[in-house]
This record gives structure tokens, sequence and C-alpha cells, in this order.
């Protein structure tokens, strides 16, 4: 079955950086476009960025551009979020997202960005 597994949340204070991973399991991850969101207390779930599956085309969200960098690791089917110039607004639950015709989640990483 579908599986997807992030790590490397925590606390961090502003200006921080922190990387996040998300392992996968259950499908052929090279095929497939994979994407990071977040959700704050509160408010929506919101989608960060996007990795697609052939050519390593990104996209972000216009809050992150410049300071996140998203990833993947074919072989070794993990994604990642490398999160730069942390600021307190990005404080949120990540999620790693796929689409197999229909929606899977992880459970979701904390990132909590404070002094």
């Amino acid at each position: 079955q579908v599986q997807l597994v992030e790590s490397g949340g925590g606390l961090v204070q502003p200006g921080g950086s922190l990387r996040l991973s998300c392992a996968a399991s259950g499908f052929i991850f090279s095929h497939y476009a994979m994407s990071w969101y977040r959700q704050a207390p509160g408010k929506e779930r919101e989608l960060v960025a996007r990795i697609h599956s052939v050519g390593g085309i990104t996209n972000y969200a216009d809050s992150v551009k410049g300071r996140f960098t998203i990833s993947r690791d074919n072989v070794k089917s993990t994604m990642f979020l490398q999160m730069n110039s942390l600021k307190p607004e990005d404080t949120a639950k990540y999620y790693c997202h796929v689409i197999l015709g229909g929606d899977y989640w992880g459970p979701g990483t904390q990132v909590t960005v404070s002094s």
C-alpha cells in the first residue's frame, strides 16, 4: 500500500534552516509528481512546492520562493524540502502528497519557527 512518511520538523529560530524528508513506498516513485503542503492552525492547507516526475520541474508558492528548495531522490524514493531563512509565518504542519488515482497524504511533521 502507498505510504508517505515525513521527518525533519522541529523548533527553529527565525532565520534558521530545516530540511524535511518524505520517504515514499508502495508505488513507482519516479513516475509521479510529488508535493509539499502545509497547514497552520485555523488556516486551510496550502501548496508549498511541487516537483514533477520528469525534468525536475519545480513550482513554488510565492511566499516561499527564493527560500525553499524542493528536490527528490528517485533511487531512494525520497523527497526533500530545504527550508532557509525561516519566518514565524512558516510555522505549520508540513505534509507530503501524491496523486495516485486519489489523494495520498503522510501524517505530517510539525515546523515551529519562534524565538
